[in-house]
């Protein structure tokens, strides 16, 4: 499938078959989540009714410690969670949208004013730019200008995912961080997935297979993807389900950081101090790690280096392990808890422990409020 033909159809999907949510032909973008903090919750109650009726997700794209912050958001659509965002960083930070549909853009353009008298601001803190996410540099956007990259189901969509990650690198402060939602496959889709048109713009026939992220990832110079959360996909479309066959699907959300090539990394034995708005007694930073007010916790040598190079180093007292400790005589040593970096895994778990789930999405008919 010719890139410029998928930019095309992937244009006139949203732009005209896709009208508000309700239009949908499976349920990628209403997928499960994590329950919504209050916090958030407050600000999506901010946003424009149109902004939140066009918008397509299949996820809840926040990440933590964003105040002040300088964020491009990729494939902004109608510009709901660069609104919500705008509330969040507050007046001094600043959050640029891009997507590549043009109706879209509009619609995420016409509400500036709404939002920025909601939030009381004097100046506007958001500005959309129409523009491919594998072309941020003809689109204006320079290097290492921003500390914080989002994406809410949108990679899936692009025919150079490469391209995408390594444009996002480009533009990331060192120390930055791309924090994104998409849809991932359990294996590389066939042919005839990847050139069904309906399935490219439910964001599934572009859907990336799971080790492959980590692939491109470390080709691009990002520290190995953090998985923080995922929901399974069901299609719900006999027609559709024929087509995939035995291939499964999920929405993932994955944190990636870039640090600096030179940093010597060790292991770390780490405290967090608190302080990060909804997050000041627990952080939960992903499936594998969660951070308590006052608590040591003994950190891999990548998370180490993404604490002390990234937004981050502001909240942590961290203390090198010069050597691993010794186990006390009579002792044995337990065996360290293995990490979760499948998606799927991390899914079939969720799945054993709470079988019984709400059918309602990830943001429902009516948004996430």
């Amino acid at each position: 499938m010719a890139a410029e033909r998928i930019y095309r159809e992937v244009q006139d999907y949203y732009a005209k078959e896709l009208k508000t949510r309700e239009d949908l032909k499976t349920n990628a973008c209403i997928t499960l989540t994590k329950p919504v903090p209050t916090f958030i919750k407050e600000a999506l109650q901010c946003v424009h009714e149109e902004v939140s009726a066009k918008f397509y997700g299949c996820g809840l794209v926040v990440p933590e410690c964003v105040e002040d912050c300088l964020i491009l958001d990729l494939g902004s659509g109608s510009g709901r969670d660069c609104y919500m965002l705008s509330k969040l960083i507050g007046e001094n930070g600043h959050v640029t949208g891009i997507d590549i549909t043009e109706s879209q853009v509009e619609v995420a353009k016409k509400h500036i004013d709404y939002h920025m008298n909601k939030f009381g601001y004097q100046k506007p803190n958001v500005n959309f730019i129409r523009g491919a996410i594998e072309k941020l540099d003809e689109a204006g956007l320079k290097s290492e200008s921003f500390d914080i990259v989002i994406s809410n189901c949108v990679v899936n969509l692009s025919p150079d995912k490469r391209a995408v990650l390594r444009e996002v690198y480009r533009v990331l402060k060192v120390g930055g961080e791309m924090y994104f939602t998409d849809v991932y496959a359990s294996h590389d889709l066939p042919e005839v997935s990847r050139k069904h048109r309906v399935l490219w713009g439910e964001c599934l026939g572009g859907a990336l297979w799971w080790k492959d992220l980590y692939k491109i990832a470390q080709e691009v110079g990002f520290q190995p993807p953090r998985l923080v959360t995922a929901s399974r996909i069901t299609i719900g479309n006999k027609e559709l389900e024929s087509v995939v066959g035995e291939c499964q699907f999920v929405s993932a959300t994955f944190r990636l950081f870039k640090i600096p090539k030179d940093f010597s990394i060790q292991r770390c034995e780490v405290i967090y101090t608190g302080g990060i708005t909804g997050h000041e007694k627990e952080l939960e930073f992903d499936v594998n790690y969660k951070f308590k007010q006052g608590g040591v916790v003994d950190v891999d040598e990548d998370m180490a280096a993404i604490l002390q190079k990234s937004r981050f180093s502001g909240k942590f007292l961290i203390r090198p392990v010069e050597q691993k400790k010794t186990t006390p005589t009579g002792c044995c040593p337990g065996k360290p808890k293995e990490k979760i970096i499948n998606p799927f895994r991390l899914v079939e778990e969720m799945e054993v422990k709470a079988p019984v789930q709400s059918s309602v999405g990830c943001c429902g008919s009516k948004g996430c409020c």
